[in-house]
C-alpha cells in the first residue's frame, strides 16, 4: 500500500529523516510551503488542493499538519475526505509530545517555540517574514508579552543551538533550550504506518 503524506515544508527535514531510518518505501512526502504559517487560513485551501490532486492514484493519505491557527478549519476539510492528520494544536506539541508541551506551556504562557526548521530559517520566516528588517520597532509590539524562548531540538547538529540563542537574544527574551529528538513524531507516524 503507497501512503501519501502531505506536509508542511517545516517538517520535511524530519519526515525525510524518518522515512530513511524506518525503511518505508511505500511513504512518500509532499511538502507544502511553510511559510502558509504566516497565513493560516489558506493551510486549509492548499491541503485540499493537494488532497484532490492525489485522490485519484490509489494513495491512502496522512497530513503532517497540527491546526496550526486554522480555527479547526484544516480539520473540517479533512473530515470531508476521511483523511487524518497529526494531534494537537502545533507541531510544537507533537515534537515535544502532549504533555511535555503543556508543562512547557503551564510553566510560561509567554514562550515564543522554536524548531530546527524555524532555527534554520528565523531570518526568512521570522525577521523578513514579520517585517522586523524594515520596521525593528514592530519586535516589541509582537514580542513584548513573551518572556522566553524555547528550543524544542529535534537534532544535535552543530551550532543549532548556538543559532537558536542567537534568535533569542534578537527578540531579548531569555533561552531554553530542550532536546526532543523525533521520538514524538517518529511514534505517530509508526502507528499511523502499522495501522495500514
Amino acid at each position: 500500500m503507497r501512503i501519501l503524506i502531505i506536509a508542511c515544508g517545516a517538517l520535511a527535514r524530519e519526515l525525510v529523516e524518518l522515512k530513511r531510518r524506518n525503511r518505508w518505501a511505500a511513504l512518500r512526502v509532499q511538502c507544502l510551503p511553510a511559510e502558509l504559517h504566516n497565513t493560516p487560513q489558506r493551510i486549509p485551501g492548499a491541503v485540499r488542493t493537494a488532497i484532490e490532486r492525489h485522490r485519484a492514484d490509489g494513495v491512502r493519505m496522512f497530513v503532517a499538519y497540527g491546526d496550526c491557527g486554522t480555527g479547526g478549519a484544516l480539520d473540517r476539510v479533512l473530515t470531508e475526505y476521511g483523511v487524518e492528520r497529526l494531534p494537537g494544536a502545533h507541531c510544537y506539541q507533537f515534537f515535544a509530545g502532549a504533555s511535555r508541551f503543556e508543562r512547557l506551556a503551564n510553566d510560561e504562557p509567554g514562550t515564543f517555540y522554536l524548531t530546527d526548521f524555524l532555527v534554520r530559517h528565523f531570518e526568512r520566516l521570522v525577521v523578513r517574514g514579520l517585517g522586523l528588517d524594515r520596521h525593528p520597532e514592530l519586535r516589541d509590539s509582537y514580542f513584548g508579552n513573551y518572556r522566553r524562548v524555547v528550543y524544542l531540538a529535534q537534532s544535535d547538529t552543530p551550532g543549532l543551538s548556538e543559532r537558536a540563542r542567537e534568535c533569542a537574544r534578537y527578540l531579548k527574551l531569555e533561552f531554553h533550550p530542550h532536546p526532543t529528538g523525533l521520538a514524538p513524531l517518529e511514534a505517530v507516524l509508526r502507528n499511523r504506518v502499522a495501522a495500514w
